[in-house]
């Protein structure tokens, strides 16, 4: 009897360790408080700094975070230098001002002396992606912190994990749902791409070989569609690329989901968000309510840093960014 109630008394004890262990292995706001008070200032004046030298500053960054995160999870291993996730080439089109951000946001960081080596690559990514939201008129928001480096990062580990431009609603919730995130979620994070740009290649099939009874994709805009066409034309250099907000694209704002009502997602997985009725009522909404919007993208990219985040003495705190410890 006092046998099974020692085991009894242990396997409690044992559950109260993983409980306590799995909080405090939580992300949480003021995570350097002690040990680098000045982080959010410090990325947040290396990062106007890079921004005021060139825009692209903000989409690449914010790109840069949902590839990282929907691979492995938010740890920075997009960061690592070839080979790695950079080879796929779904990573290959990620702009190099947006890794130009984390590496001088990392050197600012390490050159305080109580925050060398203290402050991961994975964290300076989320506080970047934050401060390039604000810079082009997003709203600002408190960014959780905690996480710790990968230290693996393959090209295989990308294929099938991030999402297409082909993609139909299903195809895109069954993604996003994978990684905890809803419906709302993934519409809130669709309206990112009211910043940035897109190669012709992602999109000319929309616009030249649609089907074989119409070249032009019928929810597509015709007066855009014929914009497009001039814009990228065929067989036009592969490196050309367009702004995916006709109407606002260096601000951050509810006009994509404007653009959407009016038949102008640039990609097939934007206009689907409003031509399938599943989705439409939440792209009006946002496209009603700039405040809708804010508030449903603050909790969806707050959701997407938590994804598959290590935590407590997983991982590493990597001294350079681009290549593990």
């Amino acid at each position: 009897m006092e046998k099974k109630t020692n085991q009894t008394i242990f396997s409690i004890f044992t559950l109260l360790l993983l409980f306590a262990s799995s909080v405090s292995a939580q992300l949480r706001t003021g995570f350097y408080q002690n040990s680098c008070p000045n982080v959010e200032s410090i990325v947040r004046n290396a990062v106007r700094q890079k921004f005021q030298q060139t825009f692209v500053t903000a989409p690449a960054t914010l790109r840069l975070f949902f590839h990282d995160c929907f691979v492995r999870g938010c740890d920075a291993s997009i960061m690592i230098a070839s080979p790695s996730e950079r080879d796929h080439p779904d990573d290959m089109s990620l702009a190099g001002d947006g890794f130009d951000t984390v590496v001088k946001a990392k050197q600012a960081v390490d050159r305080d002396p109580r925050c060398r080596n203290k402050v991961s690559c994975a964290d300076i990514l989320a506080l970047a992606t934050r401060e390039v939201v604000v810079l082009t008129g997003g709203p600002s928001y408190p960014v959780e912190l905690g996480r710790r480096d990968g230290r693996l990062s393959t090209k295989a580990s990308v294929q099938n994990n991030l999402p297409q431009p082909g993609f139909n609603l299903n195809q895109l919730n069954a993604m996003f749902n994978r990684h905890g995130l809803s419906q709302t979620d993934m519409i809130a994070l669709s309206g990112a791409h009211t910043l940035g740009f897109a190669h012709c290649g992602k999109f000319s099939n929309r616009i030249y070989n649609f089907s074989p009874r119409t070249r032009i994709d019928p929810s597509l805009n015709s007066g855009y569609a014929l914009q497009l066409r001039q814009m990228c034309p065929q067989r036009v250099d592969p490196r050309i690329a367009i702004n995916m907000d006709p109407t606002s694209p260096r601000t951050f704002d509810n006009a994509y989901f404007k653009n959407l009502q009016q038949g102008k997602g640039l990609f097939t997985s934007d206009q689907v968000l409003f031509t399938d009725q599943r989705s439409r009522a939440t792209v009006n909404s946002f496209a009603n309510s700039e405040t809708a919007f804010r508030q449903a993208f603050i909790s969806a990219i707050t959701k997407l840093g938590r994804v598959g985040v290590m935590t407590g003495n997983a991982g590493e705190i990597r001294r350079d960014c681009s290549r593990v410890n």
